[in-house]
């Protein structure tokens, strides 16, 4: 297989003596799964950047969706000072930035400035302590996700005036699969390709989902840290890409009362030297006992974790019956009702997860999937049967209905605990929290047309 460009510091520091890039973006990825950091000039970056690092405020990780500092967390306060992280670069992550010519990113861990280690509730941190109880089995853990979004011919600027209403979508009529309706939005999808292609990622292809201008594009699976390092930086520019032109597209679980925009996740785990750990010939359905262990650890932990695939008010609104996005726990062979959906065989034997939508931070949701497993395996859960026929109708255990149902059910997990530790439940239960407490005290459009004369 032909690998993707990739980006060295020799050809770095060449191309910025020659002025071809003049810009190195140092970010990190936050709790709502945004990059966030510094755009640093070229030769700043090669003289002082490149052996020192750089610094960002610690209320990067205790913030709303409005960046506005938020009281209750614990590593983060005007008690505390609101002091610095250091952005600790991890120079495998160095790419091209996609959309951006003249620039490159890097994507950093956040440490604590007193030499105590990683700031544990940072995402990359989580991931990374799953990926490290994965190791200490023996295994690598590989990732893809499958993320959607829906297009339209509006500006963000225009979009946000009009409070996104009445924005037109880029296709007027379903598209599923339609190469038609894809050509509609080619120019864009193109460019997004292609510029993640030239930033290192393999782009396998694009194709038109359900709702009004709703697309998909789907890249190779990779090792679980760099597939989310991926994802972050494809959302982004896709972002970009589509601003530049002069378009916008959205992520949102749920934008409107048609099909919500999913993040499918596709997790496998293979051995160190790149054995098949997961399937077994042997067996029934080419299972392992440790693909079925680590499965029925998911299932175990869903309700629990929930919090972590659905992490907003809005993520809920996906889970309806007959809508793709499940409201089941149950597993099944290739069956698109169940939240767990088993799909491959041999070296691509691997769990999809359905519950996460657009909106899901990447790094929490592997996290929890990979957390699970690893559970499962070391206490050897059993897996109940597969699940055949419509899921919606059966009588299993629900997803979660409400971000309040979550926020309970991780706070009160003592598995949660066991596998994430207090600091980092604390901190995305407070998360929720604040989500909660946000929605709670707004008015909306909704109860205003309800409400405004007829009540």
């Amino acid at each position: 297989m032909t690998a993707p460009p990739t980006l060295t510091i020799e050809q770095l520091r060449a191309e910025i003596e020659s002025g071809a890039i003049d810009t190195v973006i140092t970010a990190i990825t936050d709790m709502q799964g945004r990059l966030q950091g510094k755009r640093n000039h070229g030769q700043y970056f090669l003289d002082h950047v490149l052996g020192h690092g750089v610094e960002g405020c610690n209320y990067l990780l205790a913030v709303d969706v409005d960046m506005a500092t938020v009281e209750g967390y614990a590593i983060s306060s005007w008690e505390r000072g609101y002091g610095d992280m250091l952005f600790e670069m991890d120079m495998s992550t160095l790419r091209r930035t996609p959309g951006q010519p003249h620039s490159a990113t890097v994507q950093c861990d956040l440490l604590w400035m007193d030499g105590s280690g990683q700031v544990r509730p940072s995402p990359r941190s989580v991931l990374q302590s799953q990926a490290s109880a994965a190791a200490e089995l023996g295994c690598v853990a590989i990732a893809g996700t499958e993320l959607e979004f829906i297009v339209f011919e509006d500006s963000y600027d225009a979009a946000w005036d009009r409070r996104y209403q009445g924005l037109t979508g880029a296709n007027r009529y379903n598209v599923d699969y339609s190469i038609l309706g894809g050509t509609r939005v080619e120019p864009l999808l193109r460019e997004i390709r292609n510029e993640m292609y030239a930033a290192g990622v393999v782009v396998e292809n694009a194709k038109g989902e359900c709702n009004l201008g709703q697309h998909e594009i789907a890249f190779l699976y990779d090792e679980v840290v760099r597939t989310c390092d991926n994802h972050s930086i494809y959302k982004n520019a896709a972002k970009e890409i589509a601003a530049a032109h002069g378009q916008s597209l959205t992520f949102m679980a749920k934008y409107d009362q048609r099909e919500g925009n999913s993040c499918h996740i596709h997790l496998s785990l293979r051995g160190k030297d790149g054995t098949m750990v997961f399937a077994d010939d042997g067996r029934a359905g080419g299972q392992s006992e440790m693909f079925d262990h680590f499965l029925a650890g998911i299932m175990a932990t869903m309700r629990e974790f929930t919090l972590l695939y659905a992490p907003n008010i809005n993520s809920y609104k996906r889970f309806a019956p007959g809508s793709f996005a499940p409201t089941a726990i149950a597993w099944g062979h290739d069956n698109r009702t169940c939240a767990l959906r088993v799909v491959g065989h041999g070296a691509g034997l691997r769990v999809e997860n359905r519950v996460p939508g657009g909106d899901v931070n990447p790094y929490m949701a592997v996290a929890a999937m990979l957390a699970g497993g690893v559970y499962g395996i070391r206490e050897q859960l059993p897996l109940e049967p597969a699940f055949t026929g419509n899921a919606y109708a059966s009588d299993k255990s629900r997803v979660p209905s409400t971000l309040l149902e979550a926020r309970d059910l991780f706070a009160a997990s003592t598995v949660a605990e066991q596998l994430f530790g207090k600091d980092v439940v604390e901190h995305y239960v407070h998360a929720a929290d604040v989500e909660l407490h946000a929605f709670n005290t707004a008015v909306t459009d909704w109860e205003r047309v309800r409400g405004f004369e007829r009540l």
